[in-house]
């Protein structure tokens, strides 16, 4: 049986990080590696992290970048990546390995569900779940994850800003389609409600279909709010 790797990029996530690893022990229980890659965090993550992840590790300060640099030092045949504020179900070590393994495919997704306050963000997440099925495309909500074989020759995320989980898709889609889970991770819906649900739906919105015209990842970064 192959055995999974969670990479999990953070930065300041000092207040929620211990919830999150916490609620992954489980799968640590069962054999899976919990990787935490840290940008530079100026509060308690690192501390709070160490004892509840099988690693904690440094990098430079960008999602992409921090992704990459816990693919290295993984020890997993396969990839699962994972962002703080977004949890995974029980048996996530299970649906991913068997799944890839029974139907061939290299790379996949979880179905999504934005916890949070308004009504609004189950319409979202619904649209997003078939846009990724239409389309082929996953988004860093939904907990991709891929053979590692299949993430080096592809090349790892490119070293971009914003727009890195779009672009290694379409590396992907070479190899084969994703494989769509219909399981669901649940992510937090803070930024959305803190930025106002259709303010930021409509930025989404703008900001994938510039970059589908070639719009600079960098300039898009900055219109998202990243520093």
């Amino acid at each position: 049986m192959s055995k999974l790797s969670i990479i999990i990029p953070v930065l300041n996530e000092g207040e929620a990080i211990a919830a999150a690893l916490d609620a992954l022990a489980v799968l640590r229980a069962l054999g899976a590696e919990v990787i935490v890659v840290d940008g530079g965090s100026r509060d308690a993550t690192i501390q709070r992290a160490r004892p509840r992840a099988d690693r904690v590790i440094l990098a430079p300060r960008g999602r992409a970048l921090q992704m990459n640099a816990g693919a290295k030092k993984a020890a997993g045949d396969v990839l699962l990546f994972l962002h703080a504020d977004t949890n995974l179900p029980p048996d996530a070590d299970h649906v991913v390995l068997s799944g890839l393994e029974r139907s061939g495919h290299a790379w996949g997704r979880f179905d999504v569900k934005i916890e949070g306050r308004s009504p609004v963000l189950r319409v979202i997440a619904w649209l997003m779940n078939i846009r990724s099925r239409l389309t082929g495309i996953a988004t860093g909500d939904q907990a991709m994850f891929v053979r590692r074989a299949a993430f080096q020759a592809a090349g790892g995320f490119p070293a971009i800003p914003l727009m890195e989980d779009i672009a290694l898709c379409k590396r992907l889609k070479r190899v084969s389609r994703p494989l769509c889970l219909r399981e669901r991770v649940t992510s937090s819906g803070r930024r959305w409600e803190t930025h106002g649900v259709f303010h930021t739906m409509l930025l989404m919105w703008r900001l994938r279909l510039a970059y589908f015209f070639g719009a600079d990842p960098k300039k898009l970064a900055q219109r998202y709010g990243y520093e």
